[in-house]
């Protein structure tokens, strides 16, 4: 019973998500309230389910207020102009250097492992310059999250510490084994941006065909009196690394950051208090939009393990498993990773499904470390695509984009992507049958 309603659950969100029927906050904290009602949780018990997962994503929740606000006011001080103008003119008409240049960017951005810092150093940097030349901004959060998923295989990453932590191995040992499935999936990253640059082509992107030429031709007194000169954007670009590279090194929590970044930006580019209030109130919604999404991802996550609906969807998986096929379970939940990484949270899909799936397949003679490496990989791909993951509000809201669209777009090419990596996996013998 608890798992069929759990399947339902699932199946009820990601077509309410995928349709755009309803709001993502609604359908995150609604659809899993009703369901742990239906399974005879009091209204009490439920809210103590959502209060635990609510305060897991507190800190983040919180980053994004400020860190949008951030970028938000960073822009309106006329400081991504500069990066457009110099992108575009060494990119000059060639739509697939842009593509490809987003895939490096999103790849050198995510050594930390990091996943907001990750976001916040490639979406608005490039999101200006894809506007400016046309480029559906779907193409920009593919790439994001497609390099993002391979290179979080890194061992500070935190799907492979949790792998590892599982195997009671040592992180590094465990992705020496993942590097050459990393490498494919960096290659194929890389054909993909090229790829969605000739799509981009034909959809009639280009240089000068952007929305940004238009706003810039009616642009109005308002905004040109919000632009600062050269020193002022000289000191955002200083403040803006040095809030990166703190963020990145993790000796301080990351709202905090931001906090005082915001409170920084504006005392040095408007000193006067009631424009500060006023840019805060122009660029609050999309931020509080994002917070309040992640606060109902979290209610969802908390009623999720809460009610025990995790552990009895998984074992339900095991009881289907034909005898025949139980000796290539490691492969079946590596081509249902990425699914299963969508509706599942990255702690409860390595701590909860991940020993599950070892603990089956040892009976079967198949190595706990060999279900590692093949689960480990489509739910990296799912990092940034899925609804329960911090870094995908922050990413949609920077551009902009509905949560469904993205899904729709950036699902196909990365199972493609996984399954690459799976099957040259099992090719060359990193990942025995």
């Amino acid at each position: 019973m608890v798992a069929i309603v759990g399947f339902l659950m699932i199946i009820v969100i990601v077509f309410l998500l995928l349709r755009g029927l309803m709001s993502p906050i609604v359908v995150l904290a609604m659809i899993p309230s009703i369901a742990a009602l239906i399974l005879g949780y009091d209204p009490v018990t439920i809210g103590g389910f959502i209060k635990k997962g609510v305060e897991t994503t507190m800190g983040n929740g919180i980053l994004f207020i400020f860190s949008v606000i951030y970028f938000g006011i960073l822009s309106d001080t006329g400081f991504f102009d500069v990066i457009v103008n110099f992108l575009v003119k060494k990119a000059g008409n060639n739509v697939i250097a842009i593509t490809v240049a987003t895939a490096v960017v999103a790849t050198i951005a995510h050594l930390d492992g990091t996943t907001a810092a990750t976001v916040l150093i490639t979406v608005p940097s490039f999101y200006p310059v894809y506007k400016k030349m046309n480029i559906s901004p779907k193409i920009l959060l593919c790439l994001t999250g497609g390099c993002m998923g391979v290179m979080n295989l890194l061992p500070w990453g935190g799907p492979t510490a949790r792998a590892a932590t599982v195997l009671e191995m040592d992180a590094t040992t465990l992705w020496h084994m993942l590097i050459p499935l990393q490498i494919i999936g960096l290659i194929v990253n890389f054909v993909l941006a090229v790829l969605l640059g000739m799509l981009a082509v034909k959809q009639g992107a280009g240089m000068g065909k952007g929305v940004e030429d238009e706003v810039d031709e009616k642009a109005t007194a308002e905004a040109e009196a919000l632009r600062k000169p050269a020193p002022y954007l000289v000191f955002n670009l200083i403040l803006t690394v040095a809030l990166i590279g703190i963020l990145a090194s993790g000796i301080v929590s990351s709202y905090i950051v931001f906090m005082i970044g915001l409170c920084i930006i504006l005392a040095v580019n408007y000193p006067n208090q009631k424009l500060q209030d006023k840019l805060i109130k122009k660029n609050a919604p999309a931020a509080l939009i994002i917070s309040a999404t992640l606060f109902a991802a979290g209610a969802m996550v908390g009623i999720f393990e809460g009610t025990g609906m995790l552990t009895a969807m998984a074992q339900a998986l095991m009881s289907i498993i034909p005898a025949p096929l139980g000796r290539y379970i490691h492969v079946i939940f590596g081509i249902l990773a990425l699914p299963l990484g969508l509706c599942v949270g990255t702690d409860a899909y390595f701590y909860g499904i991940m020993p599950l799936v070892m603990k089956v397949g040892e009976t079967y003679g198949v190595a706990s470390l060999s279900t590692a490496l093949t689960m480990i990989i489509g739910k990296n791909l799912a990092l940034m695509v899925s609804p329960l993951v911090p870094a995908t509000y922050l990413a949609i809201g920077l551009t902009n984009t509905e949560l469904k669209d993205h899904m729709k777009f950036s699902i196909p090419p990365y199972f493609v992507i996984s399954m690459f990596m799976l099957i040259l996996g099992i090719v060359f013998g990193i990942i025995p049958l």
